[in-house]
């Protein structure tokens, strides 16, 4: 038995942040250890790496459910599997107001942007296109209104000339899998 905090991550598509995540939680100095990888598409690619890994997965379709439907079938899995944190990995739904509710203060998000700046999605090019001297990636607390709670960590890349929101994306991608375990990290050593 462990005394690490159990945490479970949230994906919809490949989960490179699940896995930086993951590995970081091998650490033995590290306070979490991810206990359940789940998502609301039964087809992601990050499933597969989680049971890999040794972790346990759920994954259910949120297709034909309403928002606060789907989020109580993710919401009971979470609480089955005795989750105290949850953090969001690529998982492309906006949560309902009574599940973050639930949770408060025990979600935390990555983000593609230094927050405040371009919340939602398009971020690299929206940052390229204003001009922006630099982008990044934020990691958050997550509350009801999209990408606003408050920033724990941010990680600052340059925009060079000539690049595009794919060049930016995977640079930022880099800082992603370095900030985001190091930061939850903290955020449970401070919070847990």
């Amino acid at each position: 038995m462990t005394d690490k905090t159990p945490i479970a991550i949230l994906i919809s598509g490949r989960g490179s942040n699940m896995a930086a995540l993951i590995e970081a939680s091998r650490a033995a100095d590290c306070p979490y250890e991810v206990i359940l990888v789940a998502s609301n598409d039964p087809e992601a690619a990050g499933l597969d790496h989680a049971r890999a890994a040794g972790i346990a997965t759920f994954a259910h379709s949120h297709k034909g459910l309403k928002r606060g439907e789907f989020d109580a079938i993710i919401d009971a899995a979470l609480r089955e599997a005795g989750v105290r944190f949850v953090a969001l990995a690529g998982y492309m739904r906006i949560l309902s107001e009574g599940f973050i509710a639930g949770w408060e203060g025990r979600i935390v998000n990555i983000h593609p942007s230094l927050l405040p700046k371009y919340k939602g999605l398009d971020t690299h090019q929206r940052a390229i296109e204003a001009g922006d001297a630099e982008g990044g990636c934020s990691v958050h607390v997550v509350t009801p209104e999209l990408d606003d709670g408050e920033v724990i960590a941010q990680a600052r890349v340059p925009i060079l000339p000539g690049d595009t929101p794919e060049t930016l994306a995977d640079r930022v991608l880099i800082e992603e899998h370095r900030l985001y375990p190091d930061a939850l990290a903290a955020y449970i050593r401070s919070h847990g």
